[in-house]
């Protein structure tokens, strides 16, 4: 999957849009807020929306008097709560991780729950789709650790001294918002201005449960708060809408696939209170997205759109499908689009990874800083720092990488990324012991397959007493998630194949990478597809497929090592040489064991010319 879209890379949600007519004709500027110049796409774009972070958003709302509910609506809150109280009601299974993750780990590896529990057709809130956050959603006991490892981290410290005044006033404010909200859920006081014509009638809400809460503060604490208002107001289409979105951001966040059944059916239900609210439909085409079903994404999102040609998740999601289709002329015309119709941070990212797939690194880092610049949000912050480090360490830069990690730590100490990010950066610049212990500590959180392979590496590359049996437990946990999250309808394809190829079973990851390919055409999946023939001794026909993986122009130093062995198998012998030597170039340590096996294969083809 690639780094930057949906697997493991959460981003904030943002506010519904208000639905604008659009006008003809380009932005008054002629430019878009990425700050890229862009041609005409042929479609109407609305008047410039305001700078992130100033934008003033309407909701589309209709619905009931809160006072006015009839015997109905009544019994039917009160069901509900039960049912919303009820937490883990769902009977989930609970799937042991395995092993402990290593001497620094802190105990067992948790295991992550399956949901189960299933929605009626006649759209009668399910069980358990509003349960409380569990404890695979908890921080749980391991926050010191993380305060431990943060802080020792010298950037971290410099920046989180630098923003602290900035955070307390923040922090101060959302204090205050989230003690208003209590309240006005309380109260049960939140559909406001709303208007009853009928017992059936579905619900809106203002923006006390908007999509933009997820983002402010505590994702937690925004899903009970959405859970506490759907108890009072249990037909209210976008608050199932947003509990919906909450529950994929939630998974992915967490690495918690238990997740995206709830959201499934939290979207249904919002679906059979108003059929055409775009607010879920975009959120099912997100969910079809983090599952990595992009196919059905892409309608998804399309259909979104024709109810609201401005709605960013929308917008972004169809952006997320076409790249990960391998359509990348169309996401390049979707992503300015976008950047047009709702320009902000989501769109930003987008547009910048939408460069760096085709070479452009330049732009792709100008597009991240200006998005870096009008972020104000932890939430923010945290996201396109991360990008930022992701896109310097492809490039080599760790220095660079460890600062913009840094970064987005400060704003959120817990962000998966950028811990991952971080420990690959100090892997990378020879801070071994660092970086075990970071991903020690993230692993017994998230068990998800790249910090669990860049862990058995690191220690298979140590070498050390027991090290090897280390790192096998690491790659079992892999099998482990992958078969945690078909069971929860997420296609793992990709991870099976890109783990199996080096570390499991050979004939396991060809067959994942032939599955993956026959759905989408990607530079990812052309990579995976190459490297699991190469170790199922087919080079010849793994060729063409690591050619075009390094066709877009994409720097990616694991690519070009795996062009390079293959070439080398194939007696292309000075393009094997070339491609070993611009693999090191650019990143020399993008893995703690091909970098090795680089060095030692172009040393050979050295000594032979």
């Amino acid at each position: 999957m690639s780094p930057r879209t949906n697997d493991g890379a959460p981003e904030p949600t943002r506010p519904a849009s208000a639905r604008p007519e659009p006008v003809t004709g380009r932005p008054v500027s002629g430019e878009p807020a990425s700050g890229t110049p862009v041609p005409d796409p042929g479609q109407p774009a609305p008047t410039p929306a305001p700078a992130p972070g100033g934008a003033s958003t309407a909701e589309d709302a209709t619905g009931s008097d809160p006072g006015a509910a009839d015997t109905e609506t009544r019994t039917t809150a009160d069901a509900d709560a039960d049912q919303v109280g009820a937490g883990g009601a769902s009977a989930d299974t609970g799937v042991a991780l395995g092993a402990e993750a290593g001497d620094d780990a802190g105990g067992d590896v948790r295991a992550v729950p399956v949901a189960g529990g299933e929605t009626g057709d006649d759209g009668d809130a399910p069980a358990d789709v509003a349960g409380e956050p569990d404890a695979a959603g908890a921080d749980g006991g391991t926050d010191a650790d993380a305060d431990a490892s943060a802080d020792a981290d010298e950037r971290v410290a410099a920046v989180r001294r630098a923003g602290a005044a900035g955070r307390r006033w923040r922090a101060a404010q959302l204090t205050a918002c989230a003690a208003m909200l209590a309240v006005a859920l309380t109260a049960g006081a939140i559909a406001l201005g709303a208007v009853h014509d009928g017992r059936d009638m579905p619900v809106a809400t203002a923006a006390a449960v908007s999509p933009g809460l997820l983002a402010g503060g505590d994702l937690d604490a925004s899903i009970t708060a959405l859970q506490a208002h759907l108890r009072v107001q249990p037909r209210d289409f976008g608050g199932w809408a947003t509990l919906g979105l909450a529950y994929v951001e939630q998974a992915r966040t967490k690495g918690d696939p238990s997740r995206y059944p709830q959201a499934e059916q939290a979207l249904k239900r919002s679906l059979s209170l108003r059929p055409d609210n775009d607010q879920a439909l975009a959120g099912r085409a997100a969910l079809a997205a983090a599952r990595h079903d992009f196919a059905n994404a892409l309608k998804l999102a399309d259909g979104a759109l024709k109810q609201n040609p401005y709605n960013e998740r929308a917008l972004c999601s169809r952006v997320d499908a076409l790249v990960e289709l391998g359509r990348y002329d169309d996401a390049d015309a979707a992503v300015r689009i976008a950047d047009q119709r709702r320009p902000g941070v989501p769109v930003f990212t987008r547009y910048a990874y939408v460069h760096e797939l085709r070479g452009d690194v330049a732009t792709a880092r100008r597009v991240l800083d200006r998005a870096l610049a009008v972020s104000t949000s932890p939430g923010d912050i945290a996201y396109v720092a991360a990008q930022l480090g992701q896109l310097a360490w492809n490039q080599g830069d760790y220095a660079a990488a460890l600062t913009h990690y840094a970064r987005a730590l400060a704003a959120d100490e817990n962000y998966l990324p950028a811990l991952e990010g971080r420990a690959r950066a100090q892997a990378a610049s020879g801070q071994q012991a660092e970086a075990l212990k970071g991903l020690e500590l993230i692993v017994a959180r998230y068990p998800l397959p790249g910090p669990l392979v860049e862990l058995g590496e690191l220690y298979e590359a140590r070498g050390g007493a027991g090290d090897r049996t280390k790192a096998q437990e690491q790659y079992a946990l892999v099998d482990a998630w992958t078969a945690i999250a078909r069971a929860n309808g997420v296609n793992a394809d990709l991870d099976t194949a890109l783990a199996a190829a080096d570390h499991g079973d050979r004939a396991t990851a060809l067959r994942a990478a032939r599955d993956d390919w026959s759905r989408r055409h990607t530079v990812h999946t052309a990579d995976a597809l190459a490297w699991a023939l190469h170790v199922n001794g087919k080079d010849a026909e793994a060729l063409p497929y690591a050619r075009q993986a390094t066709a877009t122009g994409y720097r990616n130093a694991a690519f070009l090592y795996h062009r390079g062995v293959i070439e080398k198998a194939t007696g292309h012998l000075a393009d094997a040489r070339t491609h070993l030597a611009a693999a090191l170039k650019l990143n020399p340590g993008f893995s703690p064991l091909g970098a090795r096996q680089a060095r030692a294969a172009l040393k050979t083809l050295e000594a032979s010319k």
